[in-house]
């Protein structure tokens, strides 16, 4: 069946897609970056693996009890700005700034000093995170109403947003190069001054130029007070118990977590097999292989990937360009068998184009449905729209995803008789682990596919219920 092309009010300008880019690409920095930081709290500040290990998780479930009220309160909220541009303006400072301060740690303090230090800093940072992410996903899904233009605006932002990963690996080689900073302690203070002002320049973007919906023509505030404080708790759990028996909303949380969950589980497996399989565990020779890897993915996703997936989606619909992107995904897990030769270092880019497909695909695509799935939980339910509340519960999903695959990727490690301390790992042990590396996401990218197989809310149906809401509304 053709369809009605985009209509002019529908298109989201270049500027507007430009600077919610530039916001997705703060979103992709911060977390990144945090990541490669937090291996130097062992060697640079001296960190009891156990102690890192708490800080690393820790702050996680206050993250997760955060996103859910940061959604339901954006949702809620009436200025004249709008409901998330506020909070994204404020929250952009707040994380850089914040960011910036949160590793000035100095190794002459005390561990339990540092410790502290970190720790609450840490739930500090995560509040000014949230008060910027969460109504910045919500944003995105109110930006248009039409069911193409959203995959095009969700794969510009992607797109942008896969700079980050371009940058990031090679945090860890600058701050391990004596050369460019005297230490790591001091690599790790000055570049997270430099990460958190960039944060703030490129997060005001989208609070000072996108438009989402004008909360001024929407009757679905509630008021937020100390005297309706329990009525809003109780709005805020209605809210999430609605969206949680939305089947098409859970159909993508569940994909994403079996998608991500996969890739995340192995990610750190790649390092491993570039030093210890591909050359005997020498990290000398090994040098800039592993970044250069992770670079050229990020890449690859941007400029070639997100295109092809956001032109399947057009074409095919996003449920089959979501299944297509996938499988093609399976395949590039499989060739990496081949890929990873000793003899022939190069071929390890070689899987890339196709593993791409997984992670570009899933994002891009998932954002977009899931700003479908909105419209048909206003059908259902009514205002007020709860965009904010569905981006925070998706990303939920994600972080949950990322936080079990640090705790099954050690496990995994373990399993294989992978051994941390020895310079040189058993033929058995990379034999397991290759086969791990392939078999784990490509076993979850399999289920997620079918976890999508009979997903419901096609182009037709969604085009359907924008009607009966413009109907019933007027325009937003």
């Amino acid at each position: 069946m053709k369809y009605p092309t985009t209509a002019p009010e529908d298109i989201v300008p270049i500027g507007q897609k430009v600077a919610f880019g530039a916001g997705h690409l703060v979103l992709n920095l911060l977390p990144g970056s945090l990541a490669i930081f937090m291996f130097f709290l062992l060697t640079a500040f001296g960190m009891d693996p156990f102690l890192a290990g708490l800080l690393g998780g820790l702050p996680r479930i206050f993250d997760a009890i955060t996103d859910p009220i940061m959604g339901f309160i954006s949702d809620n909220t009436k200025s004249k700005w709008g409901r998330r541009r506020p909070y994204i303006f404020v929250g952009a400072i707040a994380s850089g700034i914040l960011f910036a301060v949160l590793w000035q740690l100095d190794p002459e303090n005390s561990q339990m000093f540092n410790f502290w230090y970190f720790l609450i800093l840490s739930m500090v940072f995560l509040i000014g995170n949230t008060m910027f992410a969460t109504p910045l996903i919500g944003l995105g899904y109110e930006m248009t109403s039409d069911y193409n233009e959203r995959t095009r605006l969700m794969a510009f932002s992607q797109i942008i947003g896969q700079i980050a990963w371009m940058i990031v690996p090679w945090f860890w080689v600058l701050i391990a190069n004596p050369n460019v900073f005297e230490t790591q302690a001091i690599g790790v203070q000055k570049l997270s001054v430099i990460v958190g002002s960039i944060c703030i320049v490129l997060g005001l973007l989208p609070a000072l130029f996108c438009k989402g919906i004008d909360s001024a023509n929407m009757d679905n505030r509630k008021e937020i007070t100390f005297k309706t404080m329990f009525s809003n708790v109780k709005d805020l759990f209605q809210g999430i118990i609605q969206v949680s028996k939305n089947k098409p909303f859970m159909k993508l949380c569940g994909a994403t977590f079996l998608v991500f969950n996969g890739f995340q589980l192995v990610a750190s497996f790649s390092f491993f097999i570039i030093v210890f399989f591909m050359f005997n565990g020498d990290y000398g020779l090994a040098g800039t292989w592993p970044a250069w890897f992770s670079t050229v993915m990020a890449f690859v996703t941007a400029f070639l990937v997100i295109p092809v997936v956001s032109w399947m989606a057009n074409k095919y619909g996003k449920r089959k360009a979501f299944i297509y992107s996938t499988l093609i995904s399976i395949v590039g897990y499989v060739l990496k068998w081949w890929g990873f030769d000793p003899d022939m270092p190069w071929l390890l880019f070689m899987p890339i184009p196709f593993i791409s497909f997984g992670i570009g695909g899933l994002f891009t695509l998932m954002m977009s449905m899931t700003a479908d799935v909105c419209d048909l939980d206003e059908l259902e339910n009514g205002m007020p729209r709860k965009e904010g509340t569905f981006g925070a519960i998706y990303w939920w999903m994600v972080k949950l995803g990322q936080a079990l695959a640090l705790v099954l990727g050690g496990l995994v490690l373990k399993i294989v008789g992978f051994d941390q301390n020895a310079a040189m790992q058993s033929a058995e042990t990379l034999t397991k682990l290759r086969l791990a590396d392939i078999i784990i996401p490509a076993i979850t990218a399999g289920l997620a596919v079918w976890v999508m197989w009979n997903y419901s809310l096609d182009e037709k149906r969604a085009r359907e219920i924008k009607d009966v809401l413009v109907k019933r509304r007027g325009k937003l």
